[in-house]
């Protein structure tokens, strides 16, 4: 089965190079291309993709508003996968509050573009674990600058990394959310994995168990805390202080 991708992007070297890319895959066709969220809305409605590869930062209707849209309006088809060059957790967050089913940065290979975008048409999610060590890295530099001035950090995902840890590391006791309290060990120690950015394969080796068995923990800490995907999965694990920032 073919998937049907739309590339969003303002620059059309930018919007070229990714349809060369996808195109070259057998299985992927790109449908069509958009240079600015508002044409990526109306584009996504006529051509009805698979998925959406989404640009953040265009000019009249940024890429996280034309997620929201197209998400609201069309549910999981297609869905939409993030591409983007800068370095910065908070477009992460409003990219999956918006919906997105992806998040990469641009920088990252041809291989690595067309698996995430097969990864999403499968309806699954995907968090690169560049992504994810960039999130954990900007967490813990938030820390040490709050500690350093004698503030608390300002953000939930910066207290929660900064209250959490081995004993000494904060004076400040939060609560276990009754949630995460109910992970069995090893739904626990597959939900750190997780936010870890690693894939299922990655943490049957780990754990030394099946994929089989992985997809079913997944499944059951998905099922726990009430999260859509493993996506939200490692932004749960980050919040609520399952994974803490190295303090280097």
């Amino acid at each position: 089965m073919t998937i049907r991708v739309l590339v969003v992007d303002d620059q059309a070297l930018v919007r070229g190079g990714f349809s060369t890319i996808l195109d070259s895959e057998p299985g992927i066709e790109v449908v069509g291309e958009a240079a600015d969220g508002a044409a990526a809305i109306t584009a996504a409605a006529e051509l009805r993709p698979d998925v959406v590869c989404m640009d953040v930062q265009m000019p009249g209707v940024d890429g996280l508003t034309a997620t929201r849209r197209i998400v609201a309006e069309h549910g999981d088809r297609p869905a939409v996968l993030v591409l983007t060059t800068f370095n910065r957790e908070d477009y992460l967050f409003q990219a999956l509050d918006a919906g997105a089913s992806g998040f990469l940065f641009k920088n990252s290979s041809p291989e690595q573009l067309i698996d995430a975008v097969q990864v999403v048409a499968r309806g699954d999610a995907l968090l690169s674990p560049d992504v994810t060590r960039s999130v954990i890295e900007a967490a813990a530099a938030r820390t040490r600058a709050a500690a350093g001035t004698g503030r608390q950090p300002t953000d939930a995902a910066a207290a929660a990394s900064s209250s959490s840890g081995p004993a000494g590391a904060s004076a400040v006791a939060r609560p276990v959310p009754a949630e995460l309290a109910s992970l069995t060990d090893r739904e626990r120690e597959v939900l750190e994995l997780l936010a870890e950015g690693r894939s299922n394969a990655e943490i049957a080796a780990r754990l030394w168990v099946g994929e089989a068995t992985v997809k079913t923990h997944v499944s059951k800490v998905l099922q726990k805390l009430g999260l859509r995907d493993r996506v939200h999965a490692v932004v749960y694990a980050y919040e609520h202080g399952v994974v803490r920032p190295a303090s280097a």
